[in-house]
Formats: C-alpha cells, structure tokens, sequence
C-alpha cells in the first residue's frame, strides 16, 4: 500500500497541474492511489475524464501511457507483438554470414504495447496506465483486462509470465455508449465526471485563460450551461467553453452580445441543427448569460 493521499492536497497539486478537480473526483482518485487500485470515471464526453489521467501523471511525476480502446482491439495492440519483419531480416543475414540464429524473441524483436509497457513502472518512475474509451471495446477485450487488472502480469508463450514489481495507477474513462460488466466496476474506484457548475466553469476558464476578462468568463460559462439544457445533439464540453471563450476574445468582443454570440457558434456547436436551435433561442441564453445572479 501506498502512503495515505491527503485529498485535499491532491486537490491542489491537480490545480497547480491545470485541472480543477471537484471533492468527489478528487476522493475517488487519492483512494485509488493509495490503496493501488484503478479508478474508473464515467461521464458525458468532454468533462474532462481523458484530462484527469494526465493531470494525475504531472502530479506524481509518472509516465502516461494512453491505450485508446475501440471495437476489435485485441491483444497484439493493447499488450504486445513481435516484429516479424525483423525477425526475418534477422534471419536472413544470419544465413548469409553462417552465423547462429538470434534469439527471434528477445527484447531486441519485442513490440511493447501500452499494456506491457505499464508492467514497467518501477519506484523511482510510476505509471499512469489510462485506458481511454473502454466502453468501445469487446466484451472479449473487457474480459482480458478484468484478469489484467486482477494480477497485474501478462503472459507470453515464447517468454513466460511477466510481472509488475510496482503497480501503475490505472484510469479507466468511459462514455458509457454501453454497461460495464459489474465484475470489472468492483476492482475499481468509481466516479461519476459530470458538466461543471457554472462558478466551477468560471474557475476552470479563468485558470486556462488567464487574460479573459471575468465578466466575459462568466457570461461564456452561463451560456455553456443554458446550451447544455438544451434539446442538443451533442451538448459542449469543457474543451468546447475554452474554445468558445478565446474565440470571442479574438474576434475583438468584450462581451457575448447578439452579433458575437451567432459568429461564434462553431466553436461551441458540432451539429448544423444544434447551431439552428441555439439562434432560435438566442435571446433567452444571452439573457441567461448576462444574469450575474445565476452563478
């Protein structure tokens, strides 16, 4: 076991990292730490799941190794394979010198995929093992991490059962396109990554952008939050109210009005139809927006 996280000091150190982590996730990620276990963050797409994973690597200092899972993804990309193509060169010019064959699978042939890789965390230099998206992965996939994560080790027919002397810190993100089995959720922390709060939306602008205006942050933040209550197709994210706020400010506004709210839109809104509503309601968003009070 690790030494006892004090949350609220992790909540610092992931500010000080650029991340602004709520008691909730912070409690989930200082367990998961101390206790050596994964953690697993569901929410909407762009709360900022991915971003948690790399905040938590600059706190500890450790190497992020990012596995993205999508359908098909089988062991030769997640854990390892052997470089054929080298092993037949090596071969070759074995038979032309009449020289002994190399070991065809040593490390000198192996390819080190993200799940081996993370086997290599060592005191000195941790992992944060991030496991992006694994609700787009196979059932198949799903049960091959659940023994991953069980033992911590991969075996290799040609090379035996490799272990980790030091565990990394796994972050499973999930959109939640599908459930998860429950057998994988019992060996990880939960937590549950919803949109931001208006005055959290504000804090995260301002960390980020430090040269936006307060008013400007905080009318972008109220607006995000109307559009998020909307009858969207896809609701903006976070990375979506960072992209919106700068691209106010470089079309020269200092305040979300009429004309600026329209231009803008792109850069919070994906879907045409999304756009559409959004300038139908736009007298009521910037209305909402303009509310000082609704923070």
């Amino acid at each position: 076991m690790s030494a006892t996280i004090d949350v609220g000091d992790l909540q610092q150190r992931l500010l000080a990292a650029g991340y602004v982590a709520d008691e909730g996730l912070a409690t989930a990620l200082a367990c998961a730490v101390t206790l050596e276990r994964g953690v697993l963050l569901e929410g909407d797409a762009g709360v900022g799941k991915t971003d948690a994973a790399r905040a938590l690597a600059s706190v500890f200092d450790a190497r992020l190794l990012r596995l993205q899972c999508y359908e098909g993804l089988d062991l030769a990309a997640a854990a390892y394979d052997w470089n054929y193509g080298k092993q037949l060169l090596a071969i070759r010019a074995a038979e032309a010198n009449r020289a002994a064959t190399p070991d065809l699978y040593g490390d000198d042939f192996l390819i080190r995929r993200p799940l081996l890789e993370a086997l290599g965390a060592t005191r000195d230099r941790g992992v944060v093992l991030l496991i992006d998206e694994i609700d787009r992965a196979d059932d198949e996939f799903e049960a091959f991490l659940l023994e991953f994560l069980s033992d911590f080790a991969l075996s290799i027919p040609e090379r035996g059962t490799l272990s980790a002397v030091h565990r990394p810190l796994v972050v499973l993100t999930s959109n939640r396109t599908r459930d998860l089995h429950d057998a994988l959720k019992r060996r990880c922390f939960y937590h549950w990554i919803d949109h931001p709060s208006v005055a959290r939306e504000i804090e995260i602008l301002r960390l980020h952008l430090p040269a936006l205006a307060p008013r400007l942050a905080g009318e972008v933040a109220r607006a995000a939050a109307v559009l998020r209550g909307g009858s969207l197709r896809k609701p903006p994210g976070i990375a979506e109210s960072l992209d919106w706020a700068q691209t106010v400010g470089l079309l020269g506004a200092q305040r979300l009005d009429a004309g600026t709210f329209v231009r803008s839109l792109g850069a919070v809104l994906k879907y045409p139809e999304d756009i559409a509503w959004a300038r139908d309601a736009a007298a009521e968003i910037l209305a909402a927006a303009a509310d000082d009070g609704a923070a």
